[in-house]
Order: C-alpha cells, then sequence, then structure tokens
C-alpha cells in the first residue's frame, strides 16, 4: 500500500482532532503521521494527514470525514505539486573529539546546532522525509540520545489553491 498525504481543512473548534483520529481508529486505518495548526483565519485549523492506503480506502475515509460537522475540505495531495515538510530534533553524543565531525554533517545537511552541552549537541533540521531520513542515519554512529521529529506538513504550490 502507497503513502497518501490528505490536506484535511476543519473548524477550530475544541474536540475535533479526537472526532477526526477516532473515525481512523474505528476503521482500523493507522496515521503515519498527523500535523495540525491553525491558519490564516484562526477559526480554521489544517491538518495534514499521513495514512497507507489505496484510492478506495482514501476514498473511504474522505466520504467518513465528510460525515464529521466541523470537516469544512478534505484533499488528497499526494499526486499535487507540494512543497513537504518535517522538522527533527535530535540530541547526539559529542565529546570533543567529534563535534568537528558532527559540524561537518550538519553543514552539509544544512541543518542547525541549537543547543551544546558537555557531551552532546542538539541538532535542528528541516525538509523533505528522505533528508529528515539521511542526516538521522548520518548522525546514529554517533549516538543518538533523544530524537523527536513533527509529522508531514505541506502546502500546494502555485498563486491558487487546487483544493476542491
Amino acid at each position: 500500500m502507497k503513502k497518501r498525504t490528505l490536506s484535511v481543512v476543519v473548524e477550530n473548534k475544541p474536540g475535533v482532532l479526537t472526532r477526526v483520529t477516532t473515525l481512523f481508529r474505528r476503521r482500523g486505518y493507522n496515521i503515519d503521521s498527523l500535523t495540525v495548526g491553525a491558519t490564516e483565519n484562526p477559526s480554521i485549523s489544517r491538518m495534514t494527514i499521513v495514512v497507507q492506503g489505496d484510492a478506495r480506502v482514501i476514498e473511504q475515509v474522505t466520504k467518513q470525514l465528510y460525515k464529521l460537522i466541523d470537516v469544512i475540505k478534505i484533499v488528497d495531495i499526494t499526486k499535487e505539486r507540494a512543497v513537504e515538510r518535517e522538522l527533527v530534533l535530535i540530541k547526539v553524543k559529542a565529546d570533543n573529539n567529534v563535534r568537528s565531525e558532527i559540524v561537518q554533517i550538519v553543514d552539509i545537511f544544512r541543518a542547525r546546532i541549537v543547543d551544546i552541552g558537555r557531551n552532546s549537541l542538539i541538532v535542528e533540521a528541516t525538509g523533505d522525509s528522505n533528508k529528515i531520513d539521511a542526516i538521522e542515519d548520518s548522525l546514529r554512529p554517533f549516538g543518538i540520545l533523544e530524537l523527536v521529529r513533527t509529522g508531514l506538513v505541506a502546502m500546494v504550490r502555485g498563486g491558487g489553491s487546487n483544493e476542491k
């Protein structure tokens, strides 16, 4: 099954996130990534949901989501020209012997060091999923102490919205 990215515009009200995730849970669909935030209109939020499924599964999920009163618009942007980004914070072991190597990796990925500890560094990186996977893999040999990764955020390219 293929990963699909859904852009779901909802009313910014308490309980909307619970209703959406409950719908997925009841149908037995796993959410790979879920990011929610307010839009340019504070009364509206956008959810970017990444889920595994074929066209039939996505059609079913979309029909069920539209039944929720707080859902305004749903677009499968998987095949759209879109800008997609994730953020990762990685706390990596970094004594004085390896710091320069880690700094070189950070520079290659155009990431940033956002905290320096006695024996660790916290690295911040943004980019598409492949870039985030690659920096994580590159830092793993040094010893990853902690890692936190956001879900995907995505926006269709261009002047207008291709959303239905």
